[in-house]
């Protein structure tokens, strides 16, 4: 990917540092998210780049310590560098980096996150609780009979601030909320299925990352759990399914604005051109991977709204700001995306889409 340059390289190109997992348990999102990236900055060159200047890619590891990202981004900012932030990364991460763009570059945060983000310059592409866990709640007990839920989660702002949303939410839909716990990210999750086995809960809503859910789902299917449980969660993909292994996916469904088996168009389009870029064998495309294209593609959208990349300026033209990509029509309500979500169920690898919420 891109490599530091001279001033005059500078002022011909517009560089984005993609702050992707490369490490820790997001780690198995980085590769897609990488790959994705590619594919965005091809098409963008191809169409003219950014207000006239070629992107380029700045890979920068998300998944390391919050203050080892935020002090890596600092220097490259500080180094001019980079012209603009982006990637799939985790809320802790996200609130690291807040205060070192403030005011110097945009900062589109593809992620899927607990809400509320309105400090200036930060753009959020991805979904958000009431839009993807409430409505999937409601058809859940709706449709399946699901009234009482165990949360588990990473101990962090997305998974705490989730759960915190979520039993209001359980309030307004007359459901029960039967426990929830949280554990370190990266740590031990067998207490989280032993609670959530002794709670008497109809479904577990899961609120973990990466790799820890992989963990938790096969240790849940291993006492038997999905057998006379379900589980729900916001994030879960292509990746994380092939690693927690075929029985370890029955009865597990999932909210999302992408996913890879989506049967429209835009989505269709996104795979193949995906595919005839890195082959059949390319990491799995994905709704974190997906995201990291988003990101692209509102970066240099609002841009060309704006006439121009500067953070005032994007500041005042985000808002009613909408483009259409992969996910549908795309619209920024202040600084926020709204998207149609879509539930699913673990079909083996892969899922299948049972209706938008």
């Amino acid at each position: 990917m891109a490599v530091a340059g001279t001033a005059k390289d500078h002022r011909d190109t517009w560089r984005v540092a993609m702050v992707i997992p490369l490490r820790g348990p997001a780690g198995l999102f980085g590769p897609s998210c990488e790959a994705i990236a590619e594919l965005a900055t091809r098409e963008l060159n191809a169409e003219g780049g950014v207000l006239g200047r070629e992107v380029e890619l700045e890979i920068v590891d998300g998944g390391a310590r919050p203050s080892v990202v935020a002090a890596r981004l600092h220097e490259l900012i500080q180094a001019g560098r980079v012209d603009a932030v982006s990637g799939w990364h985790i809320s802790s991460v996200r609130n690291a980096l807040a205060p070192v763009v403030a005011d110097r570059v945009p900062y589109a945060y593809t992620s899927l996150y607990e809400g509320g983000e309105r400090r200036p310059g930060i753009f959020c592409c991805g979904e958000t609780p009431q839009l993807q866990i409430a409505p999937g709640l409601a058809w859940l007990r709706d449709n399946v009979g699901a009234r009482s839920w165990f949360i588990v989660g990473d101990d962090y702002v997305w998974p705490r601030e989730s759960g915190a949303a979520v039993r209001t939410f359980a309030h307004e839909l007359g459901l029960r909320i039967a426990g929830e716990a949280y554990v370190e990210l990266g740590g031990d999750v067998a207490d989280l299925v032993t609670k959530a086995e002794v709670s008497g809960c109809d479904g577990v809503l899961m609120l973990l990352v990466g790799q820890d859910a992989v963990e938790f789902n096969r240790q849940f299917a291993r006492r038997g759990l999905h057998e006379r449980m379900l589980r729900f969660s916001p994030l879960m993909e292509e990746n994380m399914l092939l690693a927690s292994g075929l029985a370890a996916t029955v009865n597990l469904f999932v909210a999302a604005a992408y996913f890879r088996s989506l049967v429209n168009a835009d989505a269709m389009d996104l795979l193949s051109r995906y595919v005839s870029l890195h082959g059949a064998d390319a990491p799995a495309l994905n709704n974190a991977a997906e995201s990291c294209y988003e990101g692209l593609h509102t970066l240099a959208a609002l841009a060309r709204r704006a006439g121009t990349a500067r953070v005032p300026d994007l500041n005042a033209a985000i808002d009613g700001f909408a483009y259409h990509g992969p996910r549908g029509t795309i619209e920024f309500h202040g600084q926020q995306a709204a998207q149609h979500v879509h539930l699913a169920v673990a079909d083996g690898y892969d899922f299948t889409v049972i209706t938008r919420l």
